[in-house]
């Protein structure tokens, strides 16, 4: 792992939230960390002669990039800290930053260019585009409680989220508490179907057993929990969420849209975990 990690900022209170994460996740890993501040460029339709909104808005953001930076050697003196105040849309700026990144880590809410993370369309474009793991940091998490959960699934797009999770839980010395959540078919709910409720709650605790025993091997030191229960998947996890640092998802999404990118789940838990979510695409 090469890659720095980004951060971007606005200057809002969600916004350090995210760069203060960013820098105990850079320090933890030994990676840099750039902190990016993104501004619209003017539009080619207003005259030359207004250039002192242009220049204000300019300096606030230079302003803002020299407080988080500030921010960041105050915390964590040892992390190699960079800004960069780029021209462009946030979620195209963010997402372009991500291509050679580790992660990009954004708050839950903004003052603008990164407004609405959560519920808005910039994390829902950053999650759904980046070629990197989108961390949005939930700003009123509460004491750390040592403890990640990571979603579990039956197929192969759980691996990145998987490794993502086992690697952040290495670092931090931290459980892990694999989530996997199943409900029965709806055949299952008809008067006349037979079916054995211990026989299914087997073989879902084999799913995840079989899903989890190469990462077992890879991460011995890690300690993990098993979590399987009949629950429609994004209850599972959020109520998951109350318990740890962080919940990290993959996502099963396809499609031109945004929003078609992230899949139900990942789209759930960003709306509704109560705390910091990293989105983990294959």
């Amino acid at each position: 792992m090469s890659g720095p990690i980004i951060a971007g900022t606005d200057g809002s209170t969600g916004a350090t939230a995210a760069v203060e994460w960013a820098a105990d996740d850079a320090a933890r890993a030994g990676l840099p960390l750039r902190v990016v501040n993104a501004v619209y460029p003017r539009p080619s339709d207003v005259p030359r002669s207004i250039v002192l909104e242009e220049d204000v808005i300019t300096a606030d953001a230079r302003r803002v990039l020299a407080e988080a930076e500030a921010t960041v050697r105050a915390r964590r003196p040892f992390v190699e800290v960079s800004t960069a105040l780029i021209e462009g849309p946030p979620p195209l700026v963010l997402r372009d930053q991500g291509q050679a990144a580790e992660e990009i880590v954004i708050g839950t809410r903004g003052l603008g260019g990164f407004a609405a993370a959560v519920l808005g369309s910039v994390s829902m474009h950053v999650a759904g585009h980046a070629h990197c793991p989108v961390v949005v940091v939930h700003p009123s998490a509460g004491p750390a409680r040592d403890e990640i959960t990571v979603g579990v699934d039956d197929s192969d797009a759980c691996e990145p989220a998987l490794a993502y999770a086992f690697h952040q839980a290495g670092l931090r010395g931290a459980t892990l508490r694999a989530v996997h959540a199943w409900q029965l078919p709806v055949h299952a709910f008809a008067p006349e179907a037979a079916y054995a409720m211990d026989d299914i709650r087997a073989a879902q605790h084999v799913v995840v057993a079989e899903r989890l025993a190469a990462w077992r091997q890879k991460y011995p030191g890690v300690d993990l929990v098993e979590d399987v229960r009949c629950a429609h998947p994004v209850d599972a996890l959020v109520e998951a969420s109350e318990g740890s640092d962080m919940l990290v998802v993959g996502s099963h999404g396809r499609g031109a849209l945004s929003s078609l990118l992230l899949g139900s789940v990942s789209r759930g838990v960003l709306h509704h975990a109560r705390c910091t979510v990293a989105v983990v695409r294959s």
